[in-house]
């Protein structure tokens, strides 16, 4: 039996086909449309016919496709609130969308939420049942898995952890509120502060970047560059502050930490660690595992499939 998992992003998306124990059988992705909701339904459909024709499986052999979008939505009824990361969206209706467009049933989850749910189902997250997701991209985002079962809230919307203010008046963050995590910790806020820093006259071996990303700040400042390393420790100090608040409340077995910015390893994680033992409750600070993703890039897109297979059967 054959899922089709789409990890929709602000700036891509990956479409995966997954059996029923969580084999990816293919992948495909795609730049994210700017412009609206019927142009990106339209890129999944076409992303998505791309993963199954490498695949080799036809749509009529897929039994449900799931859809992780960015920002608060309702699982229950498939709408999209209002994701930051997508310009142009207020209460669109993604799953009726996708599923008149695929001829699928389809299960739609927070972006986060669905990567906690591939974690747990074949991941680092594997038989642990209380855990925490955290990924760290262009934006942030968590999961809770608590007993076993993702934890959503009364209204679908629990885990929005890239939305805690740590730095009251601080940066704007993309939802329009100041000093989010997501704010201080992104891939787009190490850019940013980056960028800000190369603009005041900091020397640094960035400055020759044609394309600045996190990617290339992390690469720095593993090099040992001064004003990357800056950037770097003071993003990775804001999540281990924010961590180290949910290990507090949460007192999980696990915190998983994923996302394109999360490939810099013990660059991003060793900080974490150190900021969890040394600030969190003793107790909580010594039951924690913090661990790296294990699906990497296909968490997102093998979770959707996971909320398909737990939601549609």
């Amino acid at each position: 039996m054959w899922y089709l998992g789409v990890d929709l992003g602000g700036t891509k998306i990956l479409a995966a086909v997954v059996d029923e124990t969580g084999r990816v059988g293919a992948t495909a992705r795609a730049a994210t449309p700017q412009a609206g909701p019927p142009a990106v339904v339209e890129a999944i459909a076409a992303t998505a016919d791309r993963a199954l024709a490498a695949a080799g499986v036809s749509r009529a052999a897929v039994r449900a496709a799931g859809v992780g979008a960015p920002g608060p939505a309702d699982p229950a009824t498939g709408v999209v609130f209002a994701p930051p990361n997508l310009q142009g969206w207020r209460d669109v209706p993604l799953a009726a969308l996708v599923r008149e467009r695929l001829g699928m049933p389809v299960a739609v989850e927070n972006d986060a939420n669905a990567a906690a749910l591939g974690e747990h189902w074949v991941g680092a997250g594997r038989g642990v049942d209380d855990l925490l997701y955290i990924t760290v991209g262009t934006g942030v985002g968590g999961g809770l898995i608590l007993r076993g079962q993702l934890y959503t809230g009364v209204s679908g919307t629990a885990g929005e952890i890239g939305h805690m203010v740590l730095v009251p008046g601080g940066p704007r963050c993309a939802c329009g509120r100041l000093g989010c995590l997501e704010a201080v910790a992104s891939g787009s806020a190490i850019v940013r502060e980056a960028r800000a820093a190369l603009a005041a006259g900091r020397p640094s071996m960035l400055a020759g970047a044609s394309a600045l990303d996190a990617r290339e700040v992390a690469r720095a400042a593993a090099e040992g560059d001064p004003l990357a390393r800056e950037v770097f420790a003071r993003a990775a100090g804001y999540l281990g502050l924010a961590a180290a608040n949910l290990v507090n409340l949460l007192n999980p077995a696990m915190l998983i930490i994923g996302g394109g910015v999360a490939r810099a390893g013990e660059l991003l994680l060793g900080p974490v660690r150190r900021i969890v033992q040394a600030e969190a409750f003793e107790r909580p600070a010594a039951a924690v595992q913090i661990v790296p993703a294990a699906l990497g890039l296909h968490a997102g897109a093998v979770g959707a499939a996971a909320a398909a297979r737990l939601r549609l059967g």
